[in-house]
């Protein structure tokens, strides 16, 4: 499971994504409210930890546009606001739960193991882009329904650029949902990674499906 966390502590942050981390899902780590609202941070994600105190947009402010936008992945609000009002408020802007700091650490995982499952029982766990098919749970890979076999790193890979379709998705922002919070080793090594993955999906293909936006990274190509 890929989880958005939204959080400008960069403590509490990096606690909850090395334990989420820990128990085997991916995380991305956005300190901000308008940063999240402008790279689809809610639609991009399976589950989302959210701050409410945020600076840019607030993080309500986050979670009504995605609500109103149609987006149905499940938020936690994690927030020192815990007034019986400012749940309600949490509640009513279309949270799935909510959670007061200070908190536990084993709680916070319960919780999302909880709405994991969730999740897990709605249909369709597959993600598309054209003729790109990622079925998440059988971890397959389908073009104009020929199957691709795919490693974990290009799978991982392939799985970010089809959430941030129509959005360039940065080699920073692909070494941190593959290999880890706060990457700040070469980011070169991705281009490797993305020649192989290029040489699979790209058969019988007139131009390749993953572009290459010089000085800032990758996006797939629309078809």
């Amino acid at each position: 499971m890929h989880v958005a966390i939204i959080e400008d502590d960069p403590a509490i942050a990096r606690a909850v994504a090395t334990a989420l981390r820990e128990r085997g899902h991916t995380c991305r780590c956005i300190d901000s409210g308008s940063e999240a609202m402008a790279n689809d941070a809610v639609l991009a994600a399976d589950l989302v930890v959210l701050d409410s105190m945020l600076p840019g947009a607030g993080g309500l402010d986050v979670l009504r546009t995605a609500r109103a936008a149609g987006v149905r992945t499940p938020v936690i609000m994690l927030t020192a606001k815990g007034m019986l009002s400012d749940k309600l408020a949490g509640f009513e802007a279309g949270c799935d739960d909510y959670l007061v700091k200070p908190f536990s650490i084993d709680e916070l995982l319960a919780r999302v193991e909880v709405l994991h499952r969730r999740a897990a029982d709605r249909p369709g766990p597959e993600l598309a882009a054209g003729d790109l098919r990622l079925n998440l749970a059988a971890k397959r890979v389908a073009v104009a329904n020929r199957e691709v076999d795919l490693t974990p790193t290009e799978l991982s890979i392939l799985e970010l650029l089809i959430r941030y379709r129509g959005q360039v998705v940065t080699r920073k922002m692909l070494c941190e949902h593959v290999w880890g919070f706060d990457w700040d080793g070469p980011t070169n090594v991705i281009e490797v990674h993305i020649t192989r993955l290029r040489a699979k999906l790209d058969k019988g293909r007139d131009r390749s499906c993953i572009q290459t936006v010089r000085g800032r990274g990758y996006a797939l190509a629309n078809s």
